[in-house]
């Protein structure tokens, strides 16, 4: 069993009691709601006649269902209008911090939270979205939960959770030029698996983290819960420390340098024990391309498919099976020609300002492929609003590419940003999962931001270390 780790300090200090279920009643300081996972959860409290318990605990913001091109309300699709509505005379009525598009600091959930400084080492942090993991590039342990769980916390600031096991992902050496942390977390869920991590925390560590900036972090642990992990996350670090300062909401002054001797105690120790290790090698990592329906189905990009006979495995086998008859690809097919007809660029996994500034780096100079629709949508207002002062939207628009107002766009769809037939995307966010991305027989690549503007350019899939 786990000791010493960074997991086992920040339950323990969040124990509020063991229930006779065998479970443990945890308290949650930083509670996340976006539109679509609370409008039940709030009608629930009405219900009972029942308030939120610490409004000042909890943040709320808009982001799936937002429209990208354009904003203006009311929403065009009647539902989506109707969920604003609710999220608005909720936060209003309940007393809950909202970030609209009047605050300037709307944006994705996942995105928000860490720029705004909410998100810090040593906090439990609950969201209705399963990528709630993000959060734990910081040094915190961050739950997705669903709507049941949203009006648990929003009643008394606690859930009920099961224990988990801990295990050590670590990555050392250096990676290899064109290769990302995206790249980092598609490899790592090829070889642990899409269902490796059930019943797992996990923590990165090495020297590939170590190394790693605060937004590449946070596109890792966005993807833990796709591994089959709970949580994802990574010890702070001067790093962490050095991205929190100033932010609107890190503490300040005195209360600063407490902070930072307090978050620096919750870091694992040096003996740490861990329920499983596993080590790997950065000079194992090429730049990685999914060619199926779960992401744990890819490959470098240089390599070809495989082939389904060879997997041993009879569930695995199948699953091949299925993806290659969803995707309309072949065995043995070279990743570098399957052609694409949407390139996004965007999502919690990949629509922060690093982000936009590798693709906008990789298009600069170029056109957009005919026949290809290629867009870009920012994270945050904030990061909207630094791509632009930077000259990033026009790099963008210049090359082709639309550029948008911020949201979740095309990474689950639930807005009018969506493929049609079976057309097929390059994505840098974070599920390929049939109709992820708006149709039944779409069909979605996961990459890097880089990679995304390299195929918008050529109109396939590209090598990014020879992309010029």
């Amino acid at each position: 069993m786990a000791k010493g780790t960074l997991y086992n300090k920040i339950w323990d200090s969040h124990t509020v009691a063991l229930l006779p279920t065998g479970q443990t009643q945890l308290f949650i300081g930083l509670h996340l709601v976006h539109e679509v996972t609370s409008p039940q959860a709030f009608d629930m409290l009405r219900e009972r006649g029942l308030k939120v318990a610490y409004p000042d605990r909890t943040f709320a913001t808009m982001d799936h269902i937002v429209p990208t091109k354009s904003q203006k309300r009311p929403f065009t699709d009647d539902q989506a209008e109707l969920m604003m509505q609710a999220i608005e005379r909720n936060t209003r009525d309940f007393g809950v911090n909202f970030f609209d598009f009047a605050s300037g600091r709307q944006g994705v959930v996942h995105i928000i939270g860490p720029e705004l400084g909410l998100t810090q080492p040593g906090m439990t942090i609950a969201c209705g979205d399963s990528h709630t993991a993000t959060h734990g590039a910081f040094g915190s342990l961050a739950f997705g939960i669903g709507t049941s769980q949203v009006r648990d916390v929003l009643a008394t600031q606690c859930l009920s959770m099961d224990p988990m096991k801990v295990r050590r992902v670590e990555v050392n050496g250096t990676l290899k030029p064109g290769v990302t942390p995206k790249d980092v977390a598609l490899f790592l869920i090829n070889r642990l698996g899409v269902k490796g991590g059930i019943g797992y925390a996990y923590e990165y560590a090495g020297q590939v983290f170590d190394d790693m900036t605060m937004e590449g972090r946070m596109t890792v642990c966005n993807m833990a819960i796709e591994g089959g992990a709970r949580v994802g996350y990574c010890n702070p670090d001067d790093t962490t420390f050095a991205y929190l300062k100033g932010k609107e909401h890190a503490p300040r002054g005195a209360e600063w340098d407490k902070a930072v001797a307090r978050w620096r105690d919750i870091a694992s120790d040096r003996g740490a024990e861990y329920d499983d290790v596993v080590k790997f090698e950065a000079a194992e990592i090429e730049p990685m391309v999914t060619w199926g329906v779960t992401p744990g189905q890819s490959v470098a990009v240089g390599d070809t498919l495989p082939d389904p006979e060879a997997i041993s495995d009879k569930g695995e086998k199948e699953s091949a099976l299925l993806a290659y008859r969803h995707m309309k690809l072949s065995p043995r097919q070279k990743a570098i020609d399957i052609k694409i007809d949407v390139a996004f660029i965007g999502s919690c996994t990949n629509g922060r300002i690093s982000d936009l500034r590798a693709a906008a780096e990789v298009v600069k100079g170029h056109k957009v492929s005919p026949g290809v629709q290629a867009f870009v949508v920012p994270g945050s207002m904030q990061v909207r609003q630094a791509a632009m002062s930077e000259g990033l939207d026009k790099v963008f628009i210049a090359a082709g590419f639309e550029w948008r107002e911020a949201g979740c766009s095309m990474c689950l769809a639930m807005n009018p940003d969506q493929l049609k037939g079976d057309q097929i995307s390059a994505s840098s966010s974070n599920r390929n999962f049939i109709g992820r991305q708006g149709s039944t027989t779409g069909r979605t690549l996961l990459m890097s931001p880089a990679m995304v503007a390299a195929a918008a350019i050529a109109g396939h899939v590209v090598d990014i270390r020879t992309f010029a």
